[in-house]
């Protein structure tokens, strides 16, 4: 039988038994493997990565520091956890005559359950690479964890002013955090393990969503924050917070504003009509007074309008009317079941409020003013100032 445990068996408890069955040590790579790497922290909280921080300290020393790394073995061996508990110097072997090589330092394993060569210890090494004009790294043995990339010129050594470390160390260290942690991102980025998963990537915080790492503000139910720019959503239905400060909902395919509106126009500019039908155009008058808005989705919004209106006749009435267009069709005409009306030769401010429903949620609308004044056989003008309209969505 396959299944492994750890301290069930009175006797025979292997060290594979024992590393098979570590739970809570390390970034889980899949059901059964971990990720390999080196655990984060340094001594006064300023960095995210100090174990095994490398630096030049001789023409060809480098000190390694103290640490604590996870190396994953295959599937069926395990992770083997490794200490470094003082800093340690690695001498690197002169530099070829001709060309330079990449050589790496490592932390490596030796299992002899698995090798041929019955070593069975942890090592922090040099694998030496091969003089080439265009240098390749080594190959990485298995059950070994790179941390440092090592550029040894043609011809360098002690006498000669050996490695310029300053431009030769390229830092190969990833870090990994216990179960459910939340993974501080130093290097080459790796897919996640289970949707929900999260991990600190140059400051800002990220969730896998089962097929990429997304910011968690862009996760399920997170805002996505103005930094972020004019990014896509998600899904339809997340929210931003917009650089001009207005929220809004992703539609699915582009922002709106999440509560849109109200919408508003106005004229302080009067104008008159003769015409005894309602018409948009008003004489000595600017373009006819129009506003446009997105159908809201409950369907239905509230129309406030109103003029200060007046006649040529005592007699003869004057009427702001509106006509509702989708998309330059007519969906609501002018009538005069809800304009707003006054008659007499003194100004008189007339508004109202009225409910179109029934409106397609997200569809282009057009609201616009029309002007008559009463059937007349005498050129009856119908004047208008201070005009308005201001349309609120309902929720």
């Amino acid at each position: 039988m396959n299944l492994r445990s750890s301290w069930t068996v009175e006797l025979g408890q292997t060290r594979e038994d024992t590393r098979l069955t570590q739970t809570g040590v390390t970034t889980l790579a899949n059901p059964v493997q971990v990720r390999s790497g080196v655990l984060p922290g340094s001594y006064d909280g300023q960095y995210r990565l100090a174990a095994f921080w490398t630096f030049g300290s001789a023409p060809m020393t480098a000190t390694v520091s103290e640490g604590r790394a996870v190396i994953q073995g295959e599937i069926s061996q395990g992770a083997y956890p490794v200490t470094l508990p003082a800093s340690e110097t690695l001498t690197f072997a002169p530099g070829n005559a001709q060309y330079g090589r990449i050589d790496l330092i490592v932390l490596r394993i030796y299992d002899g359950l698995y090798d041929d060569n019955q070593r069975y210890e942890a090592k922090l090494e040099i694998l030496q690479g091969a003089p080439d004009p265009t240098p390749q790294v080594p190959q990485i043995p298995d059950r070994c964890l790179p941390l440092y990339q090592v550029l040894v010129p043609a011809g360098a050594s002690a006498g000669n002013g050996g490695i310029p470390w300053a431009t030769s160390l390229t830092d190969l260290r990833t870090p990994v955090v216990s179960l459910g942690g939340i993974l501080p991102v130093e290097g080459a980025v790796q897919p996640g393990a289970y949707p929900g998963q999260y991990q600190d990537a140059g400051g800002a915080l990220q969730r896998w969503d089962g097929g990429a790492w997304v910011p968690y503000s862009s996760a399920t139910g997170g805002i996505v924050p103005a930094s972020a720019g004019n990014v896509p959503a998600s899904y339809t239905g997340q929210y931003r917070d917009s650089s001009g400060g207005v929220l809004q909902r992703w539609n699915g395919t582009a922002w709106r504003p999440a509560q849109p509106g109200p919408y508003f126009t106005g004229s302080n500019d009067d104008g008159y009509t003769t015409s005894t039908t309602f018409s948009p155009t008003l004489q000595e008058s600017p373009t006819p007074l129009s506003v446009s808005f997105t159908g809201p989705p409950s369907g239905a919004v509230l129309v406030n309008f109103g003029a200060r209106i007046w006649s040529s006749s005592a007699t003869h009435a004057v009427s702001m009317g509106m006509r509702l267009t989708q998309d330059t069709v007519t969906s609501i005409g002018e009538s005069d079941e809800f304009a707003v009306v006054s008659t007499g030769t003194t100004p008189s401010s007339v508004a109202s409020v009225t409910r179109f429903y029934n409106l397609t949620p997200g569809a282009s609308y057009k609201l616009t003013a029309m002007f008559k004044v009463a059937a007349n056989t005498t050129q009856v003008k119908g004047y208008f100032d201070s005009t308005f309209m201001m349309i609120h969505p309902q929720n």
